[in-house]
């Protein structure tokens, strides 16, 4: 089970006499619960647009769901970062069962391999984790890092080389056969 959950939040500014129907912003964002979801709404549209909450309503809050979770799927993931050094531009790829099992790996991996740490991530200007966009791979010739596509052979097995076999007698006089 996955730590985050995709939800399409849908907000506005409030009407007024000026702007009666003002205009709606869409966005998908990864989080583990609505509540959070909604914040990090006002967050991004803060950033993006001179909008907040005190003025401005949420219309609406859905929760994604994946069309094939049993599918394995491949995702490529474009990120930026700050870092201790500056901003850093990323391509990522992972291979998941959905969308946000694909974002929760790339926090994961983003922690450990690059130390952008989660609590810096949420609300912070000076380390901080945008993913920019998430696109499912179709076409295995659209995959560009090695470690994905040496898991896209046709043929593909992993053995299991070292196998002991049961015996039923506690003490044997021949050595096992292992290989």
């Amino acid at each position: 089970m996955t730590r985050f959950t995709e939800y399409q939040v849908i907000g506005r500014r409030l009407p007024t006499a000026n702007d009666p129907t003002p205009k709606l912003y869409r966005m998908r964002i990864f989080a583990p619960s609505e509540i959070v979801a909604k914040s990090r709404f006002w967050y991004f549209l803060r950033k993006l647009q001179k909008a907040k909450a005190a003025t401005g309503e949420i219309v609406a809050v859905n929760k994604i769901a994946e069309k094939r979770p049993l599918k394995v799927k491949n995702f490529g993931v474009w990120l930026r970062y700050d870092s201790h050094t500056g901003t850093h531009n990323m391509y990522r790829e992972m291979r998941e069962l959905s969308r946000a099992a694909a974002i929760d790996r790339l926090y994961q991996e983003m922690g450990s391999k690059h130390r952008a740490r989660f609590r810096s991530i949420q609300a912070s200007w000076n380390k901080s984790l945008d993913v920019i966009r998430i696109v499912e791979i179709e076409k295995t010739a659209d995959v560009k890092r090695a470690y994905i596509k040496q898991l896209l052979e046709k043929d593909l097995r992993f053995p299991l080389p070292h196998r002991v076999s049961k015996t039923r007698a506690t003490f044997t006089a021949t050595r096992p056969q292992t290989f």
